[in-house]
């Protein structure tokens, strides 16, 4: 599996900030953005992707696209697959995003209708670079890959849903492996001041499940992970890092933006199911947990409902006081946390946590991170539009 995200460049950087709790939310660098009332985002600093990527960047992409290809790049390095096996029609490529290719839709329209005051010219490669293919067509180009190819978007679940979409995929036998994950890079003076005008963002901090939040921060990034069927991993002698064993989504067909309880539910139960997983078997929950009130609370009366009194015992954290809300790459993002809580066993701490809301009733872990006995951990995330989905992954031993 391979990383961008706010903390930096990498798994190692992602997995060490969550673990430790040291946030990646900075004060808001954004030309054109001194408008916005909301003035801090969970931003990638310094990236550069003609270095990352070693100076073959194509002109058809733009931030969001060149954060995938960084992602996958670390996850084939990682899988230490061959280039032959991995190119080819036998591998599949799913990469989700919230919006696409946001940067250049806000450059473009503002170059078409301010630019012409200074003398600016609009991009000829615009199109390639907006389409939320975008990033999932740069990433097989990159590895030979022609097998099935698309980007999936569903709002805050795409990342998770692009996980769960390639894996049955593998299961059902049409491919032996895919390059799978979410990419988002939509911190835009346009995009934000559309978030400001929802008032679910918080100016001073994302504070997941705590009495004191006022909403969530926009992140930005990518996860990409190798996924491969048991028998293409043992042929080409691969080591697992863990078993992608669940994979549960749903609809709420309720509302747009207000969360529905069954919906979760679903998608979690049906997770659940799909693993072969007792509830009581769960040894963390990676919540959805964006900071905003109705969100945690309906998410904690989901996980209720789901695992009933063994909730009591369950570590429930979110990742996104240190990520950001990275949309349609947050589900993506936040498997990596779970992959790595099981590789290393442990629990990661709820960043930002100061006072219990007794509506939230979960078990929150404070502080420092802590050892535990994990061999299952459930990944959540629910979207705008009532869609819904949960990962589980179990160790591999």
């Amino acid at each position: 599996m391979g990383a961008v995200s706010a903390p930096g460049i990498g798994v190692e950087a992602l997995w060490s900030a969550t673990r430790d709790g040291i946030s990646g939310v900075r004060p808001l660098s954004l030309p054109r953005g001194e408008g916005l009332r909301v003035r801090i985002a969970a931003q990638i600093p310094d990236f550069d992707a003609d270095q990352l990527l070693g100076g073959k960047v194509p002109r058809t992409t733009e931030r969001y696209s060149q954060f995938a290809l960084v992602a996958a790049a670390e996850a084939v390095a990682q899988a230490g697959i061959a280039p032959d096996i991995l190119a080819g029609r036998r591998s599949a490529s799913v990469i989700g995003t919230g919006i696409g290719g946001a940067g250049s839709i806000d450059e473009s329209c503002y170059i078409f209708y301010k630019g012409h005051e200074a003398g600016l010219r609009n991009e000829p490669m615009s199109v390639p670079r907006i389409m939320p293919s975008s990033a999932v067509s740069h990433v097989s180009i990159a590895y030979g890959v022609t097998g099935p190819s698309f980007g999936l978007v569903s709002a805050c679940a795409s990342g998770a849903q692009s996980i769960g979409c390639a894996a049955q995929m593998i299961r059902a036998g049409l491919v032996d492996r895919a390059l799978a994950g979410g990419t988002e890079a939509c911190i835009t003076p346009a995009t934000m001041r559309a978030w400001e005008l929802l008032r679910v963002l918080s100016p001073r901090g994302c504070q997941p499940f705590s009495a004191g939040r006022s909403g969530m921060v926009i992140g930005e990034g990518a996860a990409v992970f190798v996924l491969e069927s048991e028998a293409a991993l043992r042929a080409r002698g691969g080591e697992a890092l863990a078993w992608l064993d669940g994979y549960g989504t749903s609809s709420d067909a309720k509302d747009m933006i207000q969360p529905d309880v069954a919906g979760a539910v679903a998608a979690m139960a049906e997770a659940l199911e799909d693993a072969g997983v007792a509830p009581e078997r769960v040894g963390y929950v990676n919540a959805h947990g964006t900071g905003t009130v109705l969100n945690d609370i309906n998410e904690a009366h989901a996980l209720r409902e789901v695992f009933g009194v063994a909730l009591d015992g369950i570590p429930v954290s979110s990742s996104k006081p240190v990520l950001g809300h990275a949309l349609g790459a947050a589900g993506a993002l936040e498997l990596v946390v779970a992959v790595q809580s099981l590789r290393h066993q442990i629990v990661p701490p709820q960043a930002n946590f100061e006072q219990p809301d007794p509506r939230c009733n979960l078990h929150i872990p404070t502080g420092a991170a802590r050892p535990a006995r994990l061999e299952a951990v459930m990944s959540n995330s629910f979207a705008f539009g009532g869609i819904n989905a949960s990962l589980l992954v179990q160790r591999a031993v």
